[in-house]
Order: C-alpha cells, then structure tokens, then sequence
C-alpha cells in the first residue's frame, strides 16, 4: 500500500478484502467441508478425551499408564503424522478426521482429569456416608466440579480443530480451506492465501465464542456469582 514491501511479499489489507470479496462463494464451498471435518473429529476427540479423563480418574493404574502416552502424544507435531495418515487412509475424510482427534481430545483429557481430582475430599467422604455410589458421585459431584475445566479445554480444541483439519488438507485432498491455500499458494496469489488465513482465524473465534456462550448457559451458578460480584463492585 506505501510500497515499502512490495505486493507479492505482503499484500495490502484492501487486496486481502478484495480477494475474500471476490472468491467468497468458492471459501464458503471449502469452508463447509473443513468445518464438517472439524466437527467430526471435535465430537470423537470430546468423546475419547471424556472417556479417557473417567477412567484415569476411576482407575489409578490406567492413570500411571495411559498419563505419560498422553503426554507422548503431543510431543509429535501434527504435520508429521498428517503424511501417514494420508498413506494409511488414502485422500478422503477419513485421515483429516483422525488428525483433528488427534489434536483435539488432549486437552479435554488433561482438563477433565484436573477436574475430577479436585473435588472436595470432604464433599466424597460426605457422599458416601449418603451410601451413594460411584456413579452417583461421578455425576453430581465430579462432573459438575469439572465443568469449567471442561470448557477450558473445549475452547482449545474448538480452535484446533479447525487448524488440525487444514493442515491435514495440505498435505492432500480434494476440498477445504487447506486445499484451497496450496492451490492459490502455487499461483502465488498471496491475497488470496490471507484471505483464507484470515477466515481461519474468523472461524476458530467464532466457535470459541460459542463454547463461551454454552458455558454460561450449563454453569448457572457462575452466573449468579458474577451477579452477586457485580453487585457488590456497584456497591
């Protein structure tokens, strides 16, 4: 825009807009497929991580065990394994699908886990004086005391998710926003590839917006909280 950098290199704010403007058709088309990738591997990632977090918390040595692989499981980048997994389940949905899981149920895990371990000993001793069962505790005193770590790390996923699927995208396919990045990037249609860049990050804020909006809504008691803190900062 000052011609400080030239266009090729960093194209200005107004050809970024331009070029969303005139291919919004096209990256709302590849758009669809990355979110519906997405969303897939976030619901088996949410599901794998849920059920990983109650048995490591249900069962120490699964916890001793199954802990340090978790932790082994982040140390290799995604773009890594996205190579294999296009060579072990060829170019469909199903390898960008795996990878966002794989991305994805970490930190629900991790959340979860921290979550359930940090109930009140005293509020366990008190359920089972009641008889109550394991069951009956996990459910209305560990999960609810879970819930906010839950959402913190639903927050995380939903970002990498999206990241997840279009990396998988790079690496081979035939639809998606990460497709769509290789293709204009051959071009070196720059514009264009932060137009995309740009409505990668648009789309991670906005899921992240709406996991925020689903906390308030399954925590009514932080609610009331933040109500009586309001209250008394008026005061």
């Amino acid at each position: 825009m000052t011609g400080l950098v030239p266009g090729y290199m960093l194209p200005s704010p107004i050809e970024v807009t331009q070029a969303f403007i005139a291919d919004f058709p096209i990256l709302m088309s590849h758009s669809k497929v990355t979110l519906l990738e997405a969303a897939l591997g976030l619901v088996c990632g949410v599901a794998l991580g849920f059920l990983c977090a109650a048995l490591m918390d249900a069962y120490e040595p699964v916890r001793k065990g199954l802990y340090p692989i978790l932790i082994l499981t982040q140390t290799v980048p995604p773009v890594a394994i996205a190579p294999l997994l296009i060579l072990w389940f060829s170019y469909g949905i199903a390898p960008k699908v795996v990878l966002v899981v794989l991305v994805s149920f970490f930190p629900i895990a991790i959340g979860l886990l921290e979550g359930f371990r940090s109930v009140d000993p005293d509020m366990i001793k008190l359920m089972h004086s009641m008889k109550a069962n394991r069951w009956q505790i996990f459910w209305h005193v560990k999960f609810p005391n879970a819930l906010g770590e839950f959402f913190s790390g639903l927050k995380i996923a939903v970002a990498y998710s999206v990241v997840g699927a279009v990396i998988a995208e790079w690496l081979g396919g035939f639809q998606g926003l990460g497709v769509y990045m290789t293709r204009v990037k051959k071009s070196y249609d720059y514009d264009k590839m932060f137009a995309v860049i740009f409505l990668v990050s648009a789309i991670s804020l906005l899921l992240m917006a709406i996991v925020k909006v689903a906390q308030y809504k399954a925590m009514p008691w932080n609610r009331c909280q933040d109500e009586k803190q309001n209250r008394k900062e008026k005061k």
